[in-house]
């Protein structure tokens, strides 16, 4: 039997009562995964080579067990597929696995596979298959961090049969639907990950609609139609192979150039175009426009409180209040990207929103940081406190912040100057600002994590999210250790009951909010302009786009 989580409309219902008492809002779930008007009038023919470019930093490996960011999860998409999917509604859905069920206490799950399938080398996919791939992703040899995360509760995978396998976990977990629908848990053939990370980290092999061919690093993968194809997702309007018969994936990273080659033809799809590349697209018939936020977290300013200044909540509350992002938010995002007031997408139905936490106040921060003790400011302008000056070190990923949201940052460099903190910003390349996350070299940083389902509030803020994973990377940025938020969290992770897990998120969201620790500044930007295609959908799960009925036209 198939269980579905509760819709969406009886958790709403109970986190808005659940709400009432303390003036937040619950925000509305905007439409799900987008599927792009066709780009031109032409008719879609068969066969024929699409190119998608992309400026989201290349993948140093294309297996998303190791590491596991969102560049990994675009090109995944084409040729991994995860065991259960998740449809527009939020609802998971049947995909490599047809049947799962838990048992009453939540330690163990049992999951059915389809029958009869073979990865792309032959291999069958079984339950064999599915225990090498969550051993392989809790290696600490594969260096995973969000798919070991993911599956962290999984104490062991027993095979029942061919088709039938039981995950025994360490305690329940109320999430694990929503990670295994992800592609950092996407399952690979063993036999390909059995030859090792660096042949694996070329060529994954999955049983989805695209197979990789080859990759070219700084120039491109290409990908070739899987003709044996048989496990369409609850995106895919037409059973068998994909339409297309290859991929060109080609990485490019100056936005510009982009938006060029697909008004020149040259390319089909690009991602990460500018807002008013965006704008334009609306108004040109040509174009399509695929807005996909990003599920999980929204993008955010994260102030660690494990240091100062930000280990004092009232210099952290001084810093918010000065902050001021709507103005650069409205005038550089030119309306493609709403405020956010809530530590989670609106695209998830249990986000929480309290505007009132995050009013401009230029003199309120300035009694805040009187009363904390920074009276003295230098010849700049400065606070200064025992001889040490109000001192931000903000590193900024050039791999990950748009042009846009790197000007955000300078108008709100701009702003807290008028209060007296001096930020400084350094753009670093992906590598250099994981180097300076590691050596918490940072009292501010922004960044993205795209995790399916509200989960992702236990992986970026619970106490447990400063240990480093086995990749190096730990999410809790803030440095939050909270134990009264690790119970809430704790609880609602461990609840199998949707009317209590929603209301227990929204506690949980009213004291991440509450702590000034974080910055909420909108969804994470995905979106995608299209020309010379039809057909082209996002998963609802990690908004990716997905080519398996896409074609093109003439």
């Amino acid at each position: 039997m198939i269980r579905h989580p509760r819709p969406r409309s009886a958790a709403r219902g109970l986190a808005l009562l659940a709400l009432a008492a303390t003036g937040a809002t619950l925000l509305s779930a905007c439409a799900g995964p987008g599927a792009g008007d066709d780009a031109g009038s032409g008719t879609p023919v068969e066969g024929g080579t699409l190119v998608y470019a992309t400026g989201d930093a290349e993948p140093t490996c294309l297996d998303p067990h190791v590491g596991g960011n969102y560049p990994q999860a675009l090109l995944s998409t084409q040729f991994l597929e995860p065991l259960v999917g998740r449809d527009a509604s939020g609802q998971i859905q049947p995909w490599l696995a047809t049947e799962w069920q838990a048992s009453d206490d939540g330690l163990s799950w049992d999951f059915t596979l389809r029958d009869g399938v073979t990865f792309t080398d032959g291999t069958p996919l079984d339950a064999e298959a599915v225990k090498a791939n969550i051993e392989h992703l809790q290696d600490p040899e594969t260096q995973s961090s969000t798919g070991y995360l993911a599956v962290q509760k999984i104490t062991e995978v027993e095979v029942l049969d061919a088709t039938r396998l039981r995950f025994r976990l360490s305690s329940p977990d109320s999430a694990l639907l929503e990670s295994l629908s992800q592609q950092w848990t996407a399952i690979q053939s063993p036999a390909g990950i059995a030859r090792g990370m660096d042949e694996n980290c070329q060529a994954p092999i999955g049983t989805g609609p695209f197979v990789v061919e080859s990759w070219t690093p700084q120039q491109q993968v290409l990908l070739v139609r899987n003709d044996d194809y048989r496990t369409p997702g609850p995106e895919a309007e037409h059973e068998g192979p994909a339409h297309l018969e290859r991929i060109e994936w080609r990485f490019i990273p100056d936005a510009a150039t982009r938006i060029a080659a697909l008004n020149s033809g040259e390319v089909h799809v690009i991602d990460n175009p500018l807002p008013a590349d965006i704008v334009a697209a609306e108004n040109d018939e040509q174009l399509a426009h695929i807005d996909a936020p990003r599920p999980g977290s929204v993008n955010r300013i994260e102030l660690n409180t494990s240091q100062a200044p930000f280990d004092d909540i009232r210099v952290r509350e001084a810093f918010i209040r000065a902050a001021d992002p709507d103005p650069g938010i409205e005038a550089l995002f030119q309306g493609t990207a709403p405020r956010s007031f809530s530590p989670l997408a609106s695209t998830e139905p249990t986000a929480v929103s309290d505007e009132s936490l995050f009013a401009t106040d230029a003199a309120a921060a300035n009694e805040l940081l009187d009363a904390a003790g920074w009276t003295e400011r230098n010849a700049d302008g400065v606070r200064v406190k025992d001889g040490k000056t109000l001192t931000v070190r903000f590193p900024v990923s050039t791999n990950q912040s748009t042009a846009a949201e790197q000007s955000l940052f300078e108008q709100i460099q701009v702003n807290t100057a008028a209060v007296g903190f001096d930020v400084e910003l350094s753009p670093l390349d992906l590598s250099s600002w994981y180097g300076a996350l590691g050596a918490h070299e940072y009292e501010a940083v922004s960044a993205p994590y795209t995790k399916v389902g509200p989960d992702v509030l236990r992986i970026l803020y619970h106490s447990d999210g400063t240990v480093p994973a086995p990749s190096g990377y730990f999410a809790n940025h803030a440095m939050l250790r909270d134990a009264e938020l690790d119970g809430v969290l704790d609880e609602a992770s461990a609840t199998l009951d949707e009317d209590r897990r929603a209301e227990l998120y929204a506690e949980a969201q009213q004291r991440i909010l509450e702590s000034f620790a974080v910055l909420p500044l909108y969804d994470q930007q995905n979106h995608f302009l299209l020309r010379g295609v039809s057909g082209v959908t996002t998963l609802g799960t990690v908004a990716t786009p997905t080519f398996v009925d896409a074609q093109l036209t003439e």
